[in-house]
């Protein structure tokens, strides 16, 4: 909770569920992750949080952009900076989605199969495009180890086989998971990434560029290492690996860049037992899953979650107000909330910027999207 946070919600009262993003949280994130990692180009992935105040300020640090659409291209344009700035980073896009960026200008590509080089290579002739590889996601509370990417040997095959279209094979990319506790879990796939920029170099081809992902976390419940250690892990392993001829370096932040900067304040709806002897009660918040608390799906991220009350510390289940029993936030993990919280209370839950709005449905049972207040 920051100062200027407690000064909104205490001067504005605004209605709940909401969400409140500090701006200058976000700034200091973004020199936090430069000072860490100096030699990469910082790529925002817009899909964490695409509130166009946030793309504004980091677009004025120097920050260029990860999309994965191309609503979020035309969001990170009207920024103000140039299609140069962007990578359309999805593994999963639709032809006639390639050809609208390339009509704006956009120039670099993933891939991880034929089918979507072939569409690059025809709807965006003459681009950079990087192949990303697959990764275990080990110790990331956000796994992202099977929907995308290819192994090292179908990679290589692909960066090959791009030298001989119509685009440009530039590098190799990779995701260690999201919410990645673990600052050593860089090093294994960048052995495997400078084990093809030296094949694909044997093979006649040279790449130039390797992309590191995302993955550096916020601190929720548990305490995680600072971005420093992630930067010396990271560095070390590029020396090892590479030595003096690494590549130009890109990382992709989401989370890191924005979790910490928000705050969600949501209204106690209702509090209850399941029967006369239950030790646990449950308390049920106007904001669950499908109002943007999606990744406490199987209980992966934990929200630290404040209440202003002063009673003991109780066991509680916390739920969401839609009719759907999916929308259990907590149930397993160690919540405790005071005994004397009242229906009608406000609750905050910390480190919500990122995938919380972007997560919020429309209108599931009538509920509107999660509002956001930059400030």
């Amino acid at each position: 909770m920051t100062k200027k946070i407690e000064r909104f919600l205490a001067e504005q009262k605004p209605a709940t569920p909401c969400l409140v993003m500090d701006l200058d949280v976000v700034a200091d994130n973004y020199r936090r992750l430069h000072a860490a990692v100096p030699r990469a180009g910082i790529y925002y992935a817009v899909k964490a949080n695409p509130a166009p105040e946030i793309l504004k300020v980091l677009g004025k640090l120097g920050s260029s952009f990860d999309t994965a659409s191309v609503a979020e291209i035309d969001m990170a344009l009207a920024t103000g900076v140039s299609a140069d700035r962007l990578s359309y980073g999805n593994t999963i896009k639709k032809k006639s989605d390639i050809a609208a960026a390339y009509a704006r200008g956009v120039r670099l590509y993933a891939f991880d199969s034929e089918a979507e080089l072939g569409k690059i290579a025809e709807a965006a002739p003459g681009s950079r495009v990087f192949c990303r590889i697959l990764t275990s996601g080990a110790n990331a509370d956000w796994p992202l180890s099977r929907k995308f990417g290819c192994d090292v040997e179908m990679a290589k095959k692909l960066l090959l086989d791009a030298a001989k279209r119509n685009v440009i094979p530039h590098g190799v990319s990779f995701h260690v998971g999201s919410q990645q506790r673990d600052p050593g879990q860089w090093d294994s796939a960048v052995e495997q990434a400078a084990w093809l920029f030296r094949e694909c170099e044997e093979a006649g081809v040279t790449l130039s560029m390797l992309n590191i992902g995302g993955g550096f976390p916020t601190r929720y419940r548990r305490t995680v290492p600072g971005m420093a250690a992630y930067g010396a892990s990271i560095e070390e392993s590029l020396s090892r690996h590479f030595g003096n001829r690494i590549p130009d370096i890109i990382v992709e932040p989401g989370r890191q860049m924005v979790g910490s900067a928000g705050i969600i304040q949501t209204e106690v709806v209702l509090i209850s037992k399941k029967s006369e002897d239950d030790a646990k009660s449950w308390v049920y918040l106007d904001i669950g899953k499908f109002g943007g608390l999606a990744e406490t799906m199987d209980e992966a991220i934990q929200y630290p979650i404040v209440s202003h009350r002063t009673g003991a510390p109780v066991p509680v289940a916390i739920a969401g107000p839609t009719c759907d029993s999916a929308d259990i936030m907590y149930e397993k993990a160690d919540y405790r909330l005071p005994a004397d919280l009242e229906i009608g209370d406000k609750l905050e839950i910390r480190a919500a910027g990122a995938y919380t709005t972007t997560y919020a449905s429309v209108a599931f049972n009538g509920f509107e999207p999660l509002k956001t207040y930059c400030i």
